[in-house]
């Protein structure tokens, strides 16, 4: 993201980095020795405004609560409220207003957790800034810095502002929450070309990243909305979250559900007239009928079981934000991980060693210093210990063990790095500094390429590390067991820089030690001109990864056994993401890596087409994660991604489902996420992808199992009104049905333990809906069944002369009954009845047991009877029922084993609904 000139009316088109240190304060009329006076400063910063992040708007606890109102099936629900005030059936009203309440309440809950990504943002701007104004330094608040301020920079300041550097001395840049990449950058005063993306500038520093070591003098070129962190932040705001895939199917959902509402009532009321019924008592039929289409429970099911998810993936250390969000996982078809902190530890590690004497693997856990695995012998005077004795002498770097056992680091990562290597093949860091004491040091230069330290060990000794191509240039000879001699072996330049390329090609970052022992005494060297390296013995390499996290690798396979694809988005080096993706099995060895420049380079049709193919990207932006995630959305791929840094806040919001790292993550992160894990572990993602498909199979259960019941009363209704008979149920009875009775058990159906199968089936096309064409078929088959038996014990009752309180009671408990029956049909899609154990979901069990007891209970209660308009079955019924209830299982059994004798009900052979 290239930056403009804020202030400068010239017409240089150069961007910031690309142009030279004097040229860049000479565009912004500031001398940096003096700075800007106070005059420039309050002109500016009226011009510029703060250096502060925009706020974001926060909604209205009334824009919230109207928000939950906005469905269909909450449309249709407050139309039935309005016509039965309208009518003064005032108790259906109540009944239908409980559950509008209660559904608005929980959404309105989960909702009011606003959006704070941009304030989350606002945390990481540095509170005060030293700065040079009129000629001498002060401290100010960050917030008062204009473009020209001239910042100096320290070892742990954080960066007030986008600065483009004058000065540099050894600065090193901790940028991994807006670059994804863990080593700190290197950063000089020369420019950069003009393509050079904002990851790769060593010309500037960026606000809300923070120096590691070093200092500096920066000229501030971007305050606020202008710096990459506030591109970023404006980014979130900017980009609308999509619905996940289960609001989608939702809204399908309740669409058909009104057409169906619409359809069955003109069919009611047009046949009712047409026979000659009066048109008051059919609108009145009319509006029964729409009660008993619409699932009035539904609403509040689908809130508790997903409730029931969160808490369950909570359970497992996968925190969900947004209700809905709790289900996409069992959809995703892609998952993008970063790579730094997400798939690897987030810390460099000494993983390999090479020296004279053999080569060396290190125990890959720091946490146990004792411990040391090595395959060479550790000779208190070995090649071994004399590398990494280097290591610690030329090191400005610390580690310290914390209370809890754990390694506190302090410096460049790569030196601690190389400081716990230490450690654990038996040195002591302070005796070794201690009586070693250092007579000169050189700290590392990226002109010099190492760093070098003078010691006294019973005379001077130079001991050099840098890079393997710099250090084996200033060698000779190589290391030998007898001390420096005349007679050490000469050095095989190519043979180590072989050595040393093929541990770089397995993504490691290798460091060469050396050493020589100099001819003068300690007293001659002058601290502050130590000698020139050169002649020097080659001591040894030392390769450090940032390791892939434990059970990482077991995580994606699980993942691709489940038909997801996993895929490496991160900003660290091509090389680096390529052999952590081979190690972790992420795409396979001839995987093509494509890096940031090559996505700024395609347009959207060649990205489309190459995010097919690739499954490692590195070096990438902000902005070209986003453009991933985004053509990966355009082949209709449910997308997840991960990540825990500021860069990764775009993408984690324009995701189907963002995952944040809730331990190491930053706040922004967090925030722009749906998902956050607890424990920062891969792993536990695909514990979440098994609970989200459980999730959505309980809803669809309690979908189909609610659907049954609206079904049969349709039928009822209208063949009711075709054959000239009484209605059997009034609409409270139907209301009672929907929300008293099987809602119980409709809420202790998303109980239900998830099928063994669960993560053997791939992954649901968003085209298909929360009802198959499976259970469509199954729903009208059993819908019929429970009709049919209802108006048979209803023409029965009244063929033997009770009165309509009878009739209709025997009506509504045969649904009850047959319901009872069939919930037991819905606890799966494909299994026998007899393969899920009754006990198997306690809830359900003792739901069931409650409904029958107080639908029983209430046709003897008198006001329950008037409400409901019904009487107690009598004995000769309740012979009857219970034909009816084994019939609905009979057929619903008989549905099952024909559909998966055809193959349409295996895991693997799902045809999408439409719905």
């Amino acid at each position: 993201m290239s930056m403009t000139d804020p202030t400068s009316t010239s017409t240089d088109p150069r961007p910031w980095h690309a142009d030279d240190a004097a040229a860049v304060a000479q565009r912004l009329e500031v001398d940096p020795q003096g700075g800007l006076d106070d005059q420039d400063v309050t002109e500016r910063l009226e011009r510029y405004g703060p250096n502060e992040l925009g706020r974001d708007e926060r909604r209205s606890n009334l824009d919230l609560l109207l928000s939950q109102f906005k469905s269909p099936l909450i449309y249709i629900l407050l139309v039935a409220f309005v016509i039965t005030i309208a009518i003064d059936e005032y108790t259906d009203a109540g009944v239908i207003a409980a559950v509008l309440v209660i559904n608005a309440i929980i959404g309105f809950i989960q909702e009011r957790k606003a959006d704070r990504s941009v304030h989350a943002l606002m945390q990481l701007a540095a509170p005060t800034a030293t700065v040079r104004r009129g000629g001498r330094e002060r401290e100010v608040e960050a917030t008062q810095l204009v473009p020209g301020d001239v910042v100096l920079l320290t070892s742990g300041s954080r960066v007030p502002a986008d600065l483009r550097l004058w000065r540099a001395t050894t600065l090193d840049a901790d940028e991994s929450l807006l670059t994804g990449e863990s080593q700190p950058t290197r950063k000089t005063t020369d420019p950069d070309p003009v393509d050079t993306l904002a990851a790769e500038r060593g010309s500037m520093v960026f606000m809300g990243t923070s120096v590691v070591s070093g200092r500096g003098v920066g000229v501030v070129v971007a305050t606020g909305g202008d710096t990459e962190l506030g591109a970023i932040a404006e980014s979130i705001q900017t980009e609308q979250r999509p619905q996940t895939p289960l609001q989608q199917r939702m809204h399908r959902f309740a669409n058909i559900v009104a057409v169906a509402v619409l359809a069955s009532t003109v069919v009611a009321f047009t046949l009712g007239v047409a026979l000659g019924e009066p048109i008051s008592d059919m609108f009145l039929t009319a509006v029964a009928l729409a009660v008993a289409v619409v699932p009035e429970g539904l609403p509040v099911a689908f809130t508790v079981a997903m409730a029931l998810g969160v808490h369950r993936m909570a359970q497992r250390n996968a925190i969900i934000r947004s209700l809905p969000a709790v289900e996409t996982l069992g959809s995703t078809d892609v998952i993008g991980s970063d790579k730094t902190g997400t798939l690897t530890e987030n810390r460099m590690t000494a993983l390999r060693a090479w020296t004279p004497d053999g080569k060396v693997t290190f125990e890959s856990d720091d946490d146990e210093l004792e411990a040391a695995a090595s395959q060479v012998e550790q000779r208190p005077d070995g090649a071994l210990l004399t590398c990494l004795r280097t290591a610690v002498l030329t090191s400005e770097a610390d580690i310290a063990e914390a209370p809890d056992g754990s390694i506190e680091h302090r410096g460049d990562p790569t030196e601690t790095a190389l400081l716990v290597a230490a450690k654990q093949v038996g040195l002591d860091l302070t005796e070794v500094r201690e009586t070693t004491p250092a007579l000169a040091f050189v700290p590392f230069e990226s002109e010099l390429r190492y760093s070098a330290v003078v010691t006294d060990e019973d005379g001077p000794v130079l001991r050099v590390k840098g890079a393997p191509e710099r250090i084996i240039e200033l060698c000779r000879t190589r290391w030998t067991a007898d001390g420096a001699t005349d007679d050490d072996p000469a050095l095989d330049a190519e043979e180590v820089l072989t050595i040393a390329g093929d541990m770089a090609g397995d993504g490691l970052r290798v460091l060469a030690t050396a050493e020589r022992r100099l001819e003068q005494a300690a007293s001659d060297i002058d601290p502050g001109a130590p000698p020139e390296p050169e002649d020097l013995r080659l001591t040894g390499l030392v390769g450090m990864q940032d390791p892939p996290r434990q059970g990482v690798q077991e995580s994606i396979e699980r993942c691709r056994q489940a038909g997801i694809r996993v895929v490496m988005i991160t900003g660290d080096h091509a090389v680096t993401a390529e052999a952590i993706a081979e190690e972790l099995g992420i795409g396979d060895r001839d995987t093509t890596v494509l890096r940031g420049v090559d996505v700024e380079r395609m347009d959207d049709e060649e990205l489309f087409d190459a995010v097919v193919e690739v499954d490692v990207y590195a070096r990438v932006a902000p902005e070209h994660k986003l453009r991933i995630v985004k053509a990966l959305q355009a082949h209709d791929q449910v997308v997840a991604v991960t990540g825990d840094g500021v860069n990764d806040g775009p993408a984690l919001k324009a995701a189907d489902i963002g995952i944040a790292m809730g331990r190491s993550g930053t706040d922004v992160a967090r925030e722009a996420s749906d998902m956050a894990l607890a424990d920062d572990n891969f792993v536990s993602i695909a514990n979440a992808v098994e609970e989200g498909r459980v999730v959505f199979d309980n809803v669809r259960k309690v979908t189909y199992f609610l659907l049954s019941t609206g079904a049969a009363a349709i039928l009822a209704i209208i063949t009711s009104i075709a054959a000239g008979m009484p209605l059997p149920y009034v609409p409270a009875a139907l209301l009672w049905l929907n929300v008293v009775t099987n809602g119980m058990q409709d809420v202790a159906l998303a109980f239900e333990p998830g099928e063994p199968d669960v993560l053997d089936r791939p992954p649901r096309r968003r085209a298909e809906g929360i009802v198959n064409r499976v259970l469509w078929e199954r729903t009208a088959l059993t819908g019929a069944v429970m009709a049919a038996g209802s108006l048979w014990l209803f023409a029965w009752a009244m063929a033997a002369g009770l009165n309509d309180a009878q009739a209709r009671g025997v009506a509504l408990t045969t649904l009850v009954i047959a319901m009872a029956a069939h919930v037991y049909n819905a606890r799966s899609e494909r299994r026998s009845i007899v393969q899920t154990h009754i006990a198997g979901n306690r809830f359900l069990l003792l739901a069931t047991i409650a409904a029958l007891t107080i639908h029983v209970a209430a046709s003897y209660w008198g006001p329950t009877q008037l409400i409901l308009q019904i009487e107690p079955v009598t004995a000769g019924g309740w012979g009857r029922i219970v034909v009816v209830a084994l019939a609905v299982v009979a057929v619903s059994e008989l549905h099952k084993w024909t559909r998966s004798r055809n193959g349409a009900v295996g895991p693997r052979n799902r045809r999408p609904s439409p719905l």
